[in-house]
């Protein structure tokens, strides 16, 4: 989560965050947008579980087979 969507990604791509270091470079292919920060915290939380990582990957996965058809 971040006020700062573009500072955050160069965050990431310059190694700043230990878990994503090894794995970038990053771009930018989704993000949703809360008008409070309790909504976004809330679907953060969820986006982590199993569940709600299915359903992510998922959405993602039919938005590129709709890119590469298209």
């Amino acid at each position: 989560m971040s006020a700062d969507l573009r500072k955050r990604l160069a965050e990431h791509n310059r190694g700043k965050n230990f878990s994503t270091k090894p794995h970038g470079p990053w771009q930018l292919i989704h993000y949703e947008a809360y008008l409070n920060e309790k909504d976004a915290k809330r679907r953060e939380k969820y986006l982590k579980t199993n569940q709600g990582a299915r359903i992510l990957k998922r959405m993602l996965k039919e938005y590129f087979y709709e890119i590469k058809n298209h």
